[in-house]
């Protein structure tokens, strides 16, 4: 059976940069009442070069994060390519395309990936989400459980 990583990062106590990590909590409780056992999540303030290690014992990862995007209405999801990957200044934080590069590098794994980004409007320090993040999360969420849903009667 195909196993699916589902990575939000973001910071929770900068307003809407926190989309990936209630993306998770909420998407926790709909795996565990669906009883999923090849979906897996994770969760952190940021992408690190560590990741490609965890991202290689999977078979499809998808990262969900907050954007501020201007033509992004509500979320969109895209497709990564290892081969999108950038030189990084600094490796405090990576980019997605980064990880999956260095995923196929150090592990010969290459999992289909892709970045489920998220509009938000309000990146302050305050722990909530905005009612219109929420809402697009809300939506993205659904997305995502049809994503999911698919691929698990396809294997």
């Amino acid at each position: 059976m195909e196993k699916i990583l589902i990575y939000g990062y973001g910071n929770p106590g900068r307003q809407d940069d926190g989309l990936g990590a209630r993306f998770i909590e909420e998407l926790d409780k709909w795996i565990a009442g669906e009883k999923l056992e090849n979906v897996s999540t994770d969760c952190n303030y940021q992408l690190n070069i560590e990741d490609a290690e965890i991202v290689s014992e999977f078979d499809t990862v998808v990262f969900v994060d907050a954007s501020l995007v201007q033509d992004l209405d509500h979320y969109r999801m895209e497709k990564v390519k290892p081969d999108d990957a950038r030189i990084e200044f600094t490796m405090h934080a990576v980019s997605v395309s980064y990880v999956v590069d260095l995923c196929q590098k150090l592990y010969g794994k290459n999992p289909e990936a892709y970045v489920l980004h998220i509009k938000g409007y309000e990146f302050d320090f305050r722990e909530n989400l905005t009612e219109g993040a929420y809402v697009n999360m809300q939506a993205a969420l659904n997305y995502l459980k049809n994503f999911l849903k698919s691929r698990s009667r396809s294997t």
